[in-house]
């Protein structure tokens, strides 16, 4: 008997990536603005949620990863920014300066960010006969101000923020805290992500029943990872628990 759904945020319940897009798209605008029409502005923006989702060189990831350890996400944006527009010859950027650039991103993509059409209903409905558990990993400097701008607490009945955890997504302590919480089972819990390596790998080596959002990624068969349900679009969640419940 299904009696828990433990749901990813990110591109799960709520369209990061469009908030991204309407954040990026400003910010490039912005700063083609401020540093002349020689810098593609759209480009550094473009590198910059690049360079915060950490898809580092292994350049990038020696000099980053002690400023997030030492210091904090926050002085790491800043850097981020400060060295894409000097890479592109704009120098002598302050760490003022970069930090209103970077204030603006965040403030932009708050204000986009929002669940998908029908997510919250669905809430709604499935938290009248199951206990609904948000999992995503990420600092708390990006994940708190997302749900509080969705008020995703008025949703759901737990919320599990991996950066202030002892360990992030795909480890097994994070999904058995879940568990825990939601006082129930491993076979009585579905787990709904879009990342195979985080989400679906996690569930898989907790027991959980996993369901993949596609979002037309490949499923990449050197993961060696394969989902139990699989659904090209958020929307399709609804459908597929109804089904699940009814057995």
């Amino acid at each position: 008997m299904l009696k828990a759904l433990f749901l990813d945020l990110d591109e799960t319940l709520c369209d990061t990536r469009g908030a991204n897009k309407q954040a990026m798209r400003l910010l490039g605008t912005v700063l083609q603005e401020q540093y002349g029409t020689g810098l593609d502005g759209q480009q550094v923006a473009r590198a910059y949620v690049t360079g915060i989702y950490r898809q580092w060189s292994e350049e990038q990831r020696r000099r980053y990863l002690p400023i997030i350890e030492q210091q904090s996400e926050a002085a790491f944006r800043v850097q981020l920014i400060r060295d894409l527009l000097g890479e592109r010859g704009v120098h002598q950027v302050s760490d003022a300066a970069a930090q209103v650039l970077q204030d603006r991103f965040d403030r932009d993509r708050i204000e986009a960010f929002d669940f998908y059409p029908g997510i919250p209903e669905f809430l709604i409905d499935a938290r009248k006969l199951f206990t609904l558990v948000v999992i995503t990993n990420g600092p708390e400097f990006s994940q708190i101000p997302k749900v509080e701008r969705v008020k995703l607490a008025d949703y759901v009945d737990h919320i599990i923020i991996g950066g202030q955890e002892p360990e992030q997504k795909p480890s097994q302590s994070i999904f058995y805290k879940a568990l825990k919480l939601a006082n129930c089972a491993a076979h009585e819990a579905v787990h709904v992500g879009d990342s195979l390596a985080a989400d679906i790998a996690g569930a898989h080596s907790s027991g959980i029943t996993s369901v993949w959002i596609q979002h037309q990624q490949p499923l990449d068969a050197e993961l060696g990872i394969d989902p139990h349900h699989t659904l090209l679009h958020p929307s399709e969640i609804p459908a597929l628990i109804n089904k699940l419940h009814q057995g």
